[in-house]
């Protein structure tokens, strides 16, 4: 009996052990608001990092994936620089690795707002990665779905086809017409009569006796009219759609370099998408946080300092010399047309390529997509809502649950006092 009590105490504090260790490992596990870090992450977090790609600094997914002790995260993104101080041993690593490159010290983020930004980093680059593949076969199903030359070709193969049944069926008409008259005697009225020699040979003929071949015109009036309408209805259809659009801008910005070579986020520049209608462009102080010291003996980046009235040599503005940027717009909705940036970028999620294409593959950016009725509608008929975590659609539930209730409901609750409503 003392045996058995000895190994129920040993295992007991087996238990004991595993337990003390589990809770360790949970509590080292940071379990944040993914919705609240989205926006601190965006705010602190973007100039240097990615998810998924290297910037200025490491891609974010990849490396919280691999790492979990989240305090030592904690510590090193609050104030990096005393862990380097201190000799610890992976903020010497990763600091070596980045060629000694300081990292931002973000002395005011609380522990709370860290949690949150870890916690969005890896539930959104565990969805990027989840996402992956479902995105290529959704492409490849579009792809298969879309229009073909098949098609195309199908329908002139039709018309060709029709046109020689019509031929075939037209001389089988005349060869019973011959032997029926032949029949009846007057045969000798069908046959032409002989040719003398060297009589001039009528070159129109044929086109003479097509032209007397009522199934023949009315087959080419046909063909004419479905040409003519299908020609007026593409052109209408059209009417307005820019698509391919690509005007001349007073300076030459390579999309290609900034946001595909230099994998710069869209919204460092136009910060408007994620909190406003428009995207905004960006004034030309946002291009001088680089180049006041990149490629300052461009000429493309001369005419920068020219519309601020900036001298590189003395590095000092004179405001009586500056001029503004005449942009030219490119993307343009009727005025009857609403549209709101931040509600597709931010509640919606839709990366910028989703209607703009791949900007970051352009020289100079043009419009990609139609921007039609259509093509909107078609959009929002395959987006798929994701309502979790979601602060709008959340609303909206709790909306539902107070009339199923028999509630009362007001303007307010329905987001009818939010500035866009009327200030748009």
């Amino acid at each position: 009996m003392r045996s058995i009590s000895l190994i129920l105490k040993q295992f007991s504090r087996s238990v004991v052990l595993v337990a003390g260790f589990a809770i360790c490992g949970f509590s080292a596990y940071a379990q944040g608001d993914a919705v609240k870090g989205e926006a601190l992450f965006k705010s602190k977090c973007t100039t240097c990092h990615k998810l998924d790609q290297r910037l200025i600094g490491p891609a974010l997914g990849p490396q919280l994936e691999s790492e979990t002790d989240d305090k030592w995260l904690t510590k090193w993104i609050q104030n990096n620089q005393a862990l380097i101080s201190a000799k610890d041993q992976k903020a010497l690593k990763i600091y070596n690795e980045y060629n000694q490159s300081a990292m931002t010290v973000f002395g005011d983020l609380s522990d709370g707002d860290v949690s949150n930004i870890i916690s969005y980093v890896r539930t959104e680059y565990k969805k990027e990665k989840t996402a992956a593949p479902a995105a290529g076969a959704a492409q490849a199903k579009a792809a298969e779905s879309g229009p073909s030359d098949l098609v195309i070709f199908g329908l002139i193969g039709v018309i060709v086809l029709a046109f020689i049944v019509i031929l075939v069926l037209n001389k089988v008409i005349a060869t019973l017409e011959r032997l029926l008259l032949k029949r009846q005697g007057l045969e000798p009225l069908l046959e032409e009569e002989p040719k003398e020699e060297g009589a001039p040979v009528d070159r129109f003929a044929l086109v003479k006796k097509l032209a007397k071949n009522k199934k023949f015109i009315f087959f080419v009036v046909l063909c004419g009219i479905l040409a003519s309408v299908s020609w007026t209805w593409m052109t209408l259809w059209n009417t307005n759609v820019h698509t391919g659009y690509q005007p001349v801008q007073p300076i030459k910005f390579p999309h290609d370099l900034h946001a595909g070579t230099m994998q710069i986020n869209c919204q460092y520049c136009h910060s408007g998408a994620y909190k406003s209608k428009n995207a905004s462009i960006p004034s030309l102080n946002i291009c001088m946080n680089c180049h006041k010291v990149v490629k300052t003996e461009s000429p493309e980046i001369h005419k920068i300092y020219d519309a601020l009235g900036y001298d590189p040599a003395t590095q000092k503005y004179d405001s009586t010399k500056s001029r503004p940027m005449q942009w030219i717009r490119i993307h343009n909705l009727p005025d009857f047309a609403y549209f709101n940036h931040s509600q597709h970028v931010k509640v919606a999620g839709l990366k910028c390529q989703q209607c703009h294409g791949p900007v970051e593959t352009m020289k100079e950016v043009y419009q990609y997509s139609p921007l039609t009725m259509k093509w909107c509608i078609q959009c929002h008929k395959r987006t798929e809502v994701n309502m979790k975590g979601n602060a709008y659609y959340e609303k909206m539930e709790q909306v539902h649950d107070i009339l199923r209730k028999g509630g009362k409901v007001t303007e307010a609750m329905m987001g009818g006092i939010e500035c866009g409503k009327c200030h748009y």
